[in-house]
């Protein structure tokens, strides 16, 4: 049956509904603010709180802007001093973020994770048809950034006091880390150099089988920053205590490119250190150009004469009359001198391993150059981006929320409008009890009471059809 003889747009349709839905939205987030501010007058400790009047404010929404107003109080601090307060500010959090929703700075935070502050901006703006400049990109990542930060040094320090938090039970750990060096920008490059290494820690309890060839790995934390060795080793074990028990933990293996910062995590005969394989067996094609003299090492190296080996690549660089060669033999020959007891997998060695529950497999390390670019390179190092270190630094931590998966759940947390569950609960009470027939009585259908540009007659018509059963 046509309904009508003019065609209908639907691109066009889908963008008025989502106008008039957001438009409707709207209206009853600023009847619920209003609400909820009147409710906070009465309530509020009158000989504390002196009512200054309103004034009007903007809140940044998925829908769009909010317009609203809310009252001023004027209060004695604890100096004495007379200063204001927005009562409804404080319910709502918005000291954090700033005035934004929860649900739009989630998705500002998301967006940043994927793509520059800029492109980010402008993809909200599109979906929410309010102009979000890349400043306040920025800012809702910096803010969010620092809150995340807040709760990882009080995990550090739980974790520091054998009192963290975490639950989840695992006998053998694994722990694989690494750095990205990023260009550094401002008075950071001044200070510090062109570029400074960003330090990036994973821990997890082993992988499972997703596919013919794929493996994924289970019960992955992570966590990245600029700061020191001291600094980043408690970091990393205050997320680790964060998530597992760590009193159930009976042996760790630590897979590193053997740099000296990863070592500081070497702290007792618990923890397996592992030189990293990848970086280990590119050293040798790296430094020894004779095919001979590879394969040789090679051998020994996999029959785990490590002694040996090493004296044989000593041997090579004083046989030799080439001075580049020798310097590349000697190179190695440190390298693999100060990461002897690693040079050999930690499957290799004999090591009386936890039994593995869940269908958990006990892989060979080496996910950590993967987990390099996709938690921190792609985002980071690309586009010839240039940081500050406490803005790399917080967008690095929601970068690693996202990599593991709790960046929505963490986002929610923290978010900046949260209404407490009492005012929610009471809001949401009068609400209902009102009912006005107009918005909430029997048979509105929610567009009746919209707008509809009246260019559109066809979309007029369209509404106006009653259903055929």
């Amino acid at each position: 049956m046509i309904l009508t003889n003019n065609p209908i747009n639907v691109n066009m349709l889908e963008k008025e509904i989502y106008r008039i839905s957001c438009e409707y939205g709207r209206e009853i987030l600023k009847t619920i603010l209003t609400k909820l501010d009147e409710q906070l007058m009465q309530e509020r400790d009158r000989a504390s709180y002196r009512h200054k009047g309103k004034r009007r404010t903007v809140l940044k929404t998925l829908m769009g802007e909010v317009e609203y107003e809310r009252s001023v109080y004027q209060y004695k601090d604890e100096t004495g001093r007379k200063s204001c307060i927005y009562l409804l500010d404080e319910a709502l959090g918005f000291e954090t973020v700033g005035f934004m929703s929860e649900m739009l700075s989630e998705n500002i935070a998301k967006a940043s994770c994927e793509m520059p502050y800029r492109k980010a901006a402008q993809s909200i703006s599109e979906l929410t048809g309010q102009n979000i400049s890349h400043t306040s990109a920025w800012k809702v990542v910096q803010a969010l950034g620092e809150k995340v930060d807040e709760g990882e040094r009080q995990a550090a320090k739980l974790a520091k006091n054998n009192e963290g938090k975490g639950t989840n039970e695992t006998k053998l750990l694994f722990e694989e880390q690494d750095g990205i060096f990023l260009t550094l920008q401002g008075k950071d490059r001044e200070k510090m150099g062109k570029s400074a290494e960003m330090k990036i820690s994973i821990a997890y309890t082993g992988a499972t089988k997703t596919g013919k060839n794929r493996y994924n790995l289970t019960g992955k934390v992570a966590c990245a920053n600029f700061e020191g060795v001291d600094s980043f080793y408690a970091r990393k074990e205050g997320v680790i205590a964060k998530t597992y028990n760590i009193d159930e933990i009976e042996m760790r293996v630590l897979n590193g490119d053997g740099a000296n910062w990863i070592k500081r995590s070497l702290i007792d005969d618990t923890v397996h250190y592992q030189l990293d394989t990848f970086h280990r067996n590119k050293a040798i094609l790296k430094y020894v150009s004779d095919p001979v003299a590879r394969k040789t090492i090679f051998e020994l190296l996999y029959t785990k004469q490590i002694d040996f080996m090493l004296s044989v690549i000593e041997s090579y660089s004083n046989s030799t009359e080439d001075e580049k060669e020798r310097e590349n033999f000697l190179t190695l020959l440190k390298y693999f001198q100060n990461n002897k007891d690693g040079l050999i997998s930690y499957k290799r060695r004999g090591l009386d391993l936890p039994m593995s529950t869940n269908d958990i497999e006990y892989r060979g390390c080496g996910a950590m150059e993967s987990n390099v670019y996709s938690i921190i390179g792609f985002r980071m190092k690309r586009r010839r981006a240039n940081w500050s270190i406490n803005g790399g630094n917080n967008l690095a931590r929601l970068l690693t929320l996202k990599a593991t998966g709790r960046l929505v759940e963490v986002l929610s947390e923290l978010a900046s409008s949260v209404l407490p569950p009492k005012y929610t609960e009471e809001v949401q009470t009068t609400l209902s009890a009102a009912k006005s027939p107009e918005r909430m009585g029997k048979g509105y259908n929610g567009f009746s009471k919209a707008s509809i540009p009246s260019s559109q007659k066809w979309m007029k018509d369209l509404f106006s059809l009653k259903p055929l059963y």
